[in-house]
């Protein structure tokens, strides 16, 4: 199994007896793969059994994130085994010690047994109180790791305490690292505030966020007054992004329902389907396609182009942001780019009124919905629907 720097690291750092290891660093840095090779070395070659717990905010970023990585890291030596994998309770047996993922959003196991090392991923995402209930019954090592986009408990409570160390990286410390993947992040230098965080794995500041007035929740309201999809085009280079919005009691309930690239038309039309979207819900797409507008309405769904035109993007934002928002804990892409759409800063580091064109993709989504349904009527901007064809 090939290791990277930052795993001596950690490992430098276990051997040594810390209490808490902090793993802050940039964007592909390594540093999660390296923890989850790191615990399976000590789950595998400890002499007693041992129970170690690996967290993150949610199942589907466990899922996108720990869960996949983990098992890529075994299959790639052919360590995997489906008979050491309990799919129900996402439980690994590595040799008589169990790796176990949960949620942080599961009360349940926050305050359930006891275990020997923690592990938790994107802890700028868990509450103070969460992690001190995890913390508390933890007997051994607490691993954590995030990409420091501000200051938050971590640098208050826990990198001030005896035993935390410190393992800085960055995408520089990655030695299998593809020289396209290296050209990707360093084409973004000059957006400062981005390559403070990600590049440079430095700590960045809560200023400039774009989306305002949100929480997440478990799930969508049953009772609504309005429902519409929205639908980002993508395909090769950016993710489709398609969006269910309720209107409920005034507030907005959001559910990510597609973030994904290569899917064409067809296929986006058979997710509508598949989940369990009514054929009369209105659907607002990207103008900036009539062709794949016009496909899907021809395969029976009510499509109509978003309304664009001067300083649509700002309008769509504030309109977007006049709205308590409530994301489905599921919606892991959504919560990504409320987190890091930001607004753009000129050379004197001050917000602009253009957000970065970045972490935008279900945001645009929604846009459309809200230039669309949630304005009024514009005669500035042009505005047709699509009609379904009649069915056969």
């Amino acid at each position: 199994m090939n290791v990277t720097s930052i795993y001596l690291k950690n490992l430098e750092a276990y051997n040594g007896g810390c209490r808490y290891i902090v793993n802050k660093g940039s964007t592909r840095s390594s540093k999660t793969y390296s923890q989850l090779q790191l615990l399976y070395h000590i789950a595998c070659l400890s002499r007693r059994p041992r129970v170690i717990s690996i967290v993150s905010e949610s199942m589907p970023h466990l899922k996108k994130g720990c869960i996949r990585d983990f098992k890529e890291i075994l299959s790639n030596d052919s360590l995997w085994s489906d008979r050491n994998w309990n799919a129900t309770d996402k439980i690994y047996k590595a040799n008589n010690s169990y790796i176990e993922f949960f949620s942080a959003d599961n009360p349940g196991k926050v305050h359930g047994p006891s275990r020997d090392i923690l592990y938790i991923n994107e802890c700028i995402n868990i509450d103070w109180e969460v992690y001190r209930q995890l913390a508390i019954r933890t007997t051994e090592t607490v691993f954590l790791d995030c990409n420091p986009c501000y200051e938050f408990w971590l640098d208050e409570k826990v990198l001030v305490s005896d035993g935390a160390r410190l393992v800085h990286s960055t995408y520089r410390d990655n030695e299998y690292l593809s020289a396209a993947q290296i050209k990707e992040i360093e084409s973004n230098r000059s957006d400062k505030d981005w390559w403070k965080v990600y590049g440079e794995g430095l700590t960045g500041s809560l200023q400039g966020v774009v989306i305002q007035n949100w929480d997440i929740v478990s799930q969508m309201p049953e009772q609504y007054k309005k429902r519409w999809i929205g639908i980002d085009f993508g395909f090769t280079n950016d993710p489709t992004a398609m969006v269910d919005i309720r209107l409920s009691d005034g507030e907005l309930w959001i559910d990510e329902l597609l973030y994904e690239k290569g899917y064409d038309n067809p296929m986006i039309a058979n997710l509508l389907s598949s989940c369990g979207i009514p054929r009369n819900t209105p659907v607002i797409a990207d103008c900036a396609e009539p062709k794949s507008i016009r496909e899907i309405a021809s395969m029976g769904w009510q499509v109509e182009p978003a309304q664009k035109g001067r300083d649509s993007i700002n309008t769509g934002i504030s309109i977007l942001n006049r709205y308590r928002k409530h994301v489905t804990q599921r919606s892991a892409n959504i919560i990504n780019e409320y987190r890091n759409y930001r607004w753009m800063t000129d050379a004197m580091g001050n917000a602009t009124n253009t957000p970065i064109d970045r972490f935008n993709h279900s945001v645009d989504a929604q846009r459309y919905v809200c230039l669309n349904k949630l304005m009024e009527r514009n005669n500035e901007l042009s505005y047709s629907i699509v009609k379904p064809a009649t069915s056969r």
